[in-house]
């Protein structure tokens, strides 16, 4: 794939996501489709209830038509570009069913953990069952090393644990202006490169499709943001991540490229381990983005840091292969 390939890609899906922006998000505006803020979060937040949610549809439907289109037109669309797709669209629509529940339905709730958690495991079984037509790879290597573990048959329970773990991280990520949509770009980008390297040009056309995607719903979500993806687009994007590095064989180097994300995860779980034990919170309020909130950091400060470790990160992960 020539460099300008790539750009080809990114660019189509980029512009395909504007074009899909403009219209629906005056639409969804319209049908009232709007975020509920929590009470007990940030005042600042305050001033964004109302604003249109479920943008995840946009960069979804960018995604796959992009994907589909130029995986046929490059002659790059493949078993594993179809399954990564699936996953996609599937925890796509888990989210959107979360999202339409508590926005149209008016119920706040949403999916009960236990629903979202089933259907989670039943697209992830079926990822599994598809991925075994073929040849696949059960192990799981050490980044930087050589060294491999082979799972064999608990395999699926480990990408059950992965699919599932890393679409909840990203959604818990998903709490500022721009947060997600930045450092996900920033992470798909990176196994879009790493996909090059590979030589496994079908998943990098995604992982770069996806990027471009993110990139052109950003310019609506940026601080202050005109539309949120919602469970919709944090959802699909968190267990596309994790399924792109699953296809790569680069399992664990997710936790680096994706650092943010399990740093996110972390800081709820200790919070909640603390304060349940102790009776005591570490954060003034988790996710760990809400902490430095309350601590006076703008929410622009707090996005553009984080955005910058998640590139740190990234080149921390690419350079040793690349070099």
């Amino acid at each position: 794939m020539t460099l300008a390939t790539t750009i080809t890609i990114i660019a189509v899906a980029f512009i395909l996501t504007a074009l899909l922006a403009f219209p629906l998000i005056p639409m969804l505006r319209r049908l009232k489709f709007g975020q509920s803020i929590r009470e007990e979060g940030p005042k600042a937040h305050l001033k964004k209830a109302g604003t249109p949610t479920m943008g995840g549809l946009i960069f979804i439907a960018a995604i796959i038509v992009t994907s589909l289109i130029l995986g046929f037109a490059y002659r790059l669309l493949t078993t594993q570009t179809i399954v990564l797709l699936i996953v996609l669209a599937g925890f796509g629509l888990i989210g959107f069913l979360d999202d339409f529940i508590k926005v149209v339905l008016k119920r706040n709730l949403g999916l009960t953990s236990l629903q979202k958690l089933i259907g989670q495991i039943a697209i992830a079984v079926v990822s599994y069952l598809l991925l075994r037509l073929g040849p696949f790879e059960t192990t799981i290597g050490l980044p930087f090393t050589s060294f491999e573990i082979d799972l064999g048959a608990f395999y699926v329970l480990f990408l059950i644990f992965w699919l599932v773990g890393f679409s909840n991280a990203v959604n818990l990520t998903d709490g500022l202006d721009g947060l997600v949509a930045g450092t996900s770009s920033i992470a798909f980008a990176a196994f879009g490169v790493l996909g090059l390297v590979y030589g496994q040009e079908d998943l990098a056309l995604v992982a770069f499709t996806i990027t471009g995607a993110l990139l052109g719903f950003l310019m609506f979500n940026a601080n202050p943001a005109k539309i949120f993806m919602g469970d919709t687009g944090s959802l699909a994007l968190g267990g596309a991540l994790a399924m792109l590095s699953v296809l790569m064989k680069q399992e664990l180097l997710l936790l680096v490229i994706g650092i943010i994300f399990v740093i996110e995860t972390l800081s709820v779980i200790l919070q909640v381990a603390s304060f349940k034990t102790t009776g005591k919170r570490i954060f003034k309020m988790s996710p760990i983005h809400h902490h430095f909130e309350l601590s006076g950091w703008s929410e622009w400060k707090v996005v553009i840091v984080f955005w910058s470790a998640a590139l740190a990160a990234a080149l921390i992960s690419v350079l040793p292969e690349v070099l």
